[in-house]
Order: C-alpha cells, then sequence, then structure tokens
C-alpha cells in the first residue's frame, strides 16, 4: 500500500512552485516540458514525446509515460502543461494558507497544480521495489487553453490503460464532472462602404452599425443551467473620420444537449444575417465547432471508481454538469472512456488565481486512491 510521506509533500510543493516560474503560454510548452521529462527520467521512466506540436503550432509535442502495475490493466491521469498568456511574470509565494502570484497576474495553478501532484505520483510509485497494482500513465498535453488541441492529435490508440481521468476543473475537491458542452465559435466579418464620416457619410454603409444591430440580438449569457452564449471580440473601422467598412466579431456557444447548441447557433447566424441585409452589407462567417461535449451516467467505470475513491479520502462525491471543456472532451470524441474531476484550484485564468496548500495535497492523495480503486475494480471484473 503505497502512502506519501511528509518529505513527499514539501517536495510536491517545491515541484509546484518550480513549474510556476517556468513560463509555458501555449505554444511555448518547451521548458515545461523538457523539466518534465528530466525529472521522469531521472526516477528510471521512459517518456515518448509524439509530433502533435508542429501540427497544433506548439514547440513541444504530448509527453506520456507508462509506469508498470502487477496487473495489465491500467489507468490514465492527463493534465495539460500550457497556461493561458502572461500578464506578468509568476512569482509564486505562499500566503494565507495557499500558493499565489506574488505580481499581478495568473499563478499557472491550471494546470500545474496537477502537473506537480502526477510528478509527486510517479515518485511515489517508483520509490520502491515493488509495483502498483495496476499500470499508470501519465499525459501531460500541449495546447489545452486554445481548444483542446494537443488532446485532439493526441493518438489515444497508444493507451493501454481501460480509462482515464483529466484533473482540470478549478473547484472544491469532490466534483466529478459528468457532463460538459460542446462549444461553437462563430466568427463573422461584415464589410459595408467606407466613406467621410464630416463630408460625404451618406455614401457609406456602415460596418458597425449593422454589427451593432446584430450584437443586440444575438444571445448572450446564461441561456439555461446547461446552455451559454458569448460576444468576446469585435473590432473595425480605421478613424473617427470615416464611415467604417469593416467589423469582425467573434461569439460562442456552449451547450450540452445538442438541440439548444442547434437552437441557440441558429439565432445567431439569423441575427448576423438580418442585420447585415438590413444595413446593405456583405456577410461572411465561419463557424467551428472547438470542442464536443459529452454526458455519462453514474455507472460508467470512470464515475463509479472515482466516487469510491472520494469516499475513501472523506469527500462527498458531487456529480456536475460545467460549463467548460478539457481534454475529457477531446477524448471521449475519440471513444477513450474519460472524466474530469475537480483539482481545487481557484479563480482560473484570473490575476488572483490560487491552489490552497489543502488542495495541492489532495490532488496527490486522490490520485493515489484512484490507483488503489482501480486495483479493486480490475479485481471486481475478474472475479465477475
Amino acid at each position: 500500500m503505497f502512502s506519501v510521506a511528509e518529505s513527499e509533500r514539501q517536495r510536491l510543493h517545491d515541484t509546484f512552485e518550480a513549474i510556476c516560474r517556468i513560463a509555458s503560454p501555449t505554444g511555448h510548452e518547451r521548458g515545461m516540458a523538457d523539466w518534465i521529462i528530466n525529472e521522469l527520467s531521472a526516477m528510471g521512466l521512459q517518456v515518448q514525446e509524439d509530433d502533435a506540436g508542429a501540427v497544433v503550432g506548439s514547440d513541444a509535442g504530448n509527453l506520456l509515460v507508462r509506469i508498470a502495475g502487477r496487473a495489465e490493466t491500467a489507468v490514465m491521469f492527463c493534465a495539460h502543461m500550457d497556461t493561458v498568456p502572461l500578464t506578468a511574470q509568476v512569482l509564486p509565494v505562499r500566503r494565507d494558507g495557499g500558493w499565489e502570484n506574488a505580481n499581478d497576474g495568473i499563478l499557472g495553478a491550471d494546470n500545474k497544480a496537477a502537473v506537480a501532484a502526477m510528478l509527486e505520483l510517479a515518485r511515489v510509485l517508483t520509490r520502491e521495489a515493488s509495483e502498483p497494482a495496476v499500470g499508470v500513465e501519465l499525459l501531460f498535453t500541449v495546447a489545452e487553453e486554445t481548444g483542446l488541441n494537443g488532446a485532439s492529435n493526441f493518438d489515444t490508440g497508444r493507451l493501454q490503460s481501460r480509462y482515464g481521468y483529466v484533473f482540470d476543473h478549478a473547484s472544491p475537491l469532490g466534483e466529478i464532472i459528468t457532463a460538459s458542452p460542446t462549444q461553437m465559435r462563430i466568427d463573422a466579418e461584415i464589410r459595408g462602404r467606407a466613406a467621410h464620416a464630416g463630408l460625404h457619410p451618406e455614401r457609406g454603409v456602415s460596418a458597425i452599425v449593422a454589427a451593432a444591430r446584430a450584437v443586440m440580438e444575438m444571445p448572450q449569457g446564461r441561456l439555461d443551467s446547461e446552455t451559454t452564449a458569448n460576444i468576446g471580440l469585435i473590432r473595425g473601422g480605421t478613424a473617427g473620420n470615416v464611415v467604417p467598412d469593416r467589423c469582425e466579431l467573434s461569439a460562442e456557444i456552449r451547450a450540452v444537449e445538442p438541440a439548444q447548441l442547434n437552437r441557440y447557433v441558429t439565432q445567431a447566424v439569423d441575427a448576423l444575417q438580418d442585420a447585415a441585409d438590413t444595413a446593405g452589407c456583405d456577410l461572411d462567417m465561419k463557424l467551428h465547432q472547438q470542442f464536443g461535449g459529452y454526458r455519462v451516467g453514474p455507472r460508467e467505470t470512470p464515475v463509479l471508481v472515482a466516487t469510491r475513491a472520494l469516499r475513501d479520502l472523506g469527500y462527498q462525491p458531487v456529480h456536475r454538469s460545467s460549463g467548460g471543456g478539457s481534454d475529457a472532451n477531446a477524448f471521449r470524441l475519440r471513444g477513450f472512456p474519460c472524466v474530469n474531476l475537480a483539482n481545487g484550484t481557484e479563480r482560473a485564468h484570473e490575476r488572483t488565481e490560487r491552489v490552497s496548500f489543502e488542495a495541492l495535497e489532495a490532488n496527490l492523495d486522490l490520485m493515489l486512491a484512484l490507483v488503489r480503486e482501480a486495483a479493486g475494480a480490475n479485481g471486481r471484473q475478474e472475479a465477475a
């Protein structure tokens, strides 16, 4: 039975602090990847790096490492190496029972809290001669923040695991994400006609006015408990004295239920087309599905195993629907059973992002509990 010594918990904090200092915004994960490879190689583990980086525009690929177990079956744990863009250098500090950035910017706990826990998990599982009851596969992905691109370009056929877990939901430990939305992105360009705003405004056709009309009719905000819409970007015009002939707009719709996704995407598209037609503008639109959604039942193996592991640690498991996507969405789209788990981080993507010491250590405890419970589940299946 593997357990965590106090010295290993301290090393977990040291690892977290070290990797938070490594800048790894999407596309620039090489420093993180090399650090992880060096650490795992020092444990005697072989790290495989795929060629996803060349496809997704990153200077590194996805990293996969296997820790052999006594049984043929395995369980996969995943975290992503990239962060959202930095607004300030990350200087991790201990404050009020947790880790924060001393500077005005993100900490990188999304998703480095999980990365650190996975690295310490590897150290715990390899410190003794005895192997864990089941194998463990650790997957570190790139380009998650820009649309799950690393995971989408990972060959899940390389996995020996029957199912897996992504530790990438910024909410209290104990939550199992059993539903996640499909995200549809809408990029529109409205084209009018430029004119001098003081001399001949009547000759112009304002693309910005057309866009404003569209925005007023497009769905926005929380539409129901599992559906949201947002207009995140609008830009156009060249100068204050020119009737603007171009305006670009980017929006998104997220919905767990396909019918709701179709309903609100149609509403947004119709609003854009009607506004352009009314103003006498031309319209180009591109629709792109960023990631697919999922809904899983409480009896699916990864949900059952996670529920038991959380209870073993004293948590009351909560099955919840999320408005966010994770690498789990990409894996499930490829047919690999996987769910996203809460990692206890707070205020992801915000300048006040933090993770408590308790939550950071709890991620490691949960991973070990999942390994133990996966072994028990495997034994029950064999007995059956």
